[in-house]
């Protein structure tokens, strides 16, 4: 579970991802940028969130299930805020409500994860350089 949990490919940095995904569109929704900016933020949500499903399923079912709950609900609003981005009302608000229960869904699998490993996941969304100074190292 934690060798898939720490994987570049795996849940914590999924996890991550999508927090930072989610509070980047609140920002540019909040910030009032551009119709196309805001796009580009709810894109990524997206985009990112499609990943993820495709990193599933965990080495536990009830973890995949949260997991994939949690993804399938930031897909969703990364398209509805990508629809509503010129200003449709609905849209955006039916995208915030998506982005405020994906708060909730994330923290159902981070306890899950919890639960069964005794410890709560790495969320970082950026690569160790371990033992090596060099970032641009592979």
């Amino acid at each position: 579970m934690s060798n898939w949990m720490s994987t570049s490919a795996g849940g914590g940095a999924a996890i991550g991802q999508e927090e930072v995904d989610s509070r980047n569109e609140n920002q540019a929704l909040a910030d009032h940028n551009t119709p196309a900016a805001v796009r580009t933020v709810c894109a990524l949500l997206t985009n990112d969130a499609l990943t993820a499903i495709g990193n599933l399923p965990t080495p536990d079912d009830t973890l995949t299930d949260d997991l994939n709950n949690a993804f399938q609900d930031a897909s969703a609003a990364g398209n509805d805020c990508y629809k509503g981005a010129s200003g449709d009302r609905v849209l955006l608000a039916r995208s915030a409500a998506e982005r405020s229960k994906l708060v909730a869904l994330l923290a159902t699998a981070v306890t899950r994860y919890e639960t069964l490993t005794g410890h709560p996941p790495s969320t970082t969304t950026t690569l160790s350089t371990a033992s090596n100074d060099d970032p641009f190292a592979p």
